[in-house]
């Protein structure tokens, strides 16, 4: 997709609904001894949905799976629309507009595998991280350079604020 047209239908974005194996993560899930799941969040994501978050753009998780470690994860960020243990992600949407009023065509999501493609196929803006699914990649609006857990999600939160004309309002805070 065009960078300007990318950038237009950024602007429009009112959440950022998340998948979290694959995108928030690496994929991995780690189990200790008792059984409990271990998941390792990138902190530079972390930053980015702090960020974004800072300027009026919701951010939510949607996602088949339930963790403990994510709901810490989730309060950590301050991230209180949190859809697990979705059995069609699609669910979400319904949800979503009767907890925010948020539209389907103002959020974007981002995923990484085939369960994620009718919620992509459905959001205003379809993004996938590099290390997606091939037929993820090739349905998306944009595809990231960094892989899920490692920098991804910082990179589509750059780019709203970039579209919203907030990032040198985000820059102008460290400085």
């Amino acid at each position: 997709m065009k960078h300007q047209l990318l950038l237009d239908k950024f602007s429009k974005i009112k959440l950022l609904l998340l998948d979290v194996d694959g995108v928030l993560t690496d994929g991995s899930i780690i189990y200790d001894d008792a059984g409990s799941q271990i998941k390792v969040f990138d902190v530079k994501d972390g930053l980015g949905i702090r960020l974004l978050m800072l300027t009026g753009v919701q951010v939510g998780i949607a996602t088949g799976r339930r963790s403990k470690a994510l709901l810490h994860r989730c309060e950590n960020l301050g991230i209180s629309l949190i859809l697990d243990g979705l059995s069609t992600k699609t669910d979400a949407l319904n949800v979503i507009y009767q907890q925010t009023g948020i539209l389907a065509d103002e959020i974007a999501f981002v995923g990484d595998d085939l369960m994620d493609l009718p919620l992509m196929e459905k959001s205003g803006v379809s993004v996938a991280v590099a290390d997606a699914h091939e037929l993820i990649r090739s349905r998306a609006d944009m595809v990231t350079r960094a892989p899920g857990g490692k920098g991804a999600v910082r990179e589509i939160c750059e780019m709203v604020l970039k579209a919203k004309n907030q990032w040198d309002n985000v820059i102008n805070r460290f400085m």
